[in-house]
């Protein structure tokens, strides 16, 4: 947001960015064993799932974030920004899902709400710290 990271900001970033890039590899991995090993039974179980770990260990960052930030005002935008990303999921997936309902559009993947939060989430930041200069 333009300006000197806090301590908590580092430690988040530290735990993020390793999340995402263990997501990344999971989730190749995860797919390339579905289409190559035809795996059978509890393993196709845990290679269908094992993706979704990375994400919550991101999801976790996220919270331990929020809960380790000292700056009031980072805070505070972060969780305006999370409420309002939570809120554009959630409407736009609620719209979607009555156009699915009606037959006007595909019924898309639920792993992609995640990615849909993190958009929204992150479009809202520079907006809501707006408001506050």
């Amino acid at each position: 947001m333009g300006q000197a990271q806090t301590p908590a900001a580092r430690r988040y970033l530290a735990r993020f960015f390793p999340a995402m890039i263990a997501y990344v590899a999971v989730l190749f991995a995860s797919i390339w064993a579905l289409r190559h090993l035809d795996p059978q039974g509890p393993l196709l179980w845990l290679v269908a799932v094992a993706p979704a770990v990375p994400i919550m260990a991101a999801i976790a960052a996220m919270g331990l974030y929020m809960v380790e930030e000292t700056d009031e005002f980072l805070r505070a935008v972060l969780a305006q920004s999370m409420l309002w990303g939570i809120g554009i999921t959630m409407a736009l997936c609620t719209v979607w899902g009555f156009l699915e309902n009606a037959g006007l559009l595909p019924h898309p993947p639920l792993y992609l709400i995640f990615p849909l939060f993190c958009g929204s989430f992150g479009l809202a930041q520079p907006f809501i710290a707006r408001r506050y200069r």
